[in-house]
């Protein structure tokens, strides 16, 4: 009989602040770059929202991530 094993997952938030006193741009090649990065890590996007301040200003891009938690298996003598 197989056994079946749950896949573990790992999470992590990331934040971009945009610039300006009440919300403004954001660097999209720093936000790119850095997802890259996390997906070049094992990281995969599995969600993304704003936060909003005074008049509806985007003030943060909010990421999340989960990357799946390899178990290692002790095999006995």
């Amino acid at each position: 009989m197989e056994e079946m094993r749950m896949k573990k997952w790992s999470y992590k938030v990331i934040e971009f602040d945009s610039k300006g006193f009440v919300g403004g741009k954001v660097n999209s090649r720093n936000i790119e770059d850095r997802l890259n990065e996390l997906g070049n890590q094992g990281w995969a996007l599995v969600s993304s929202f704003t936060t909003n301040q005074a008049y509806g200003q985007t003030n943060k891009i909010v990421f999340t991530f989960k990357r799946e938690i390899e178990e290692t298996r002790v095999v006995g003598n």
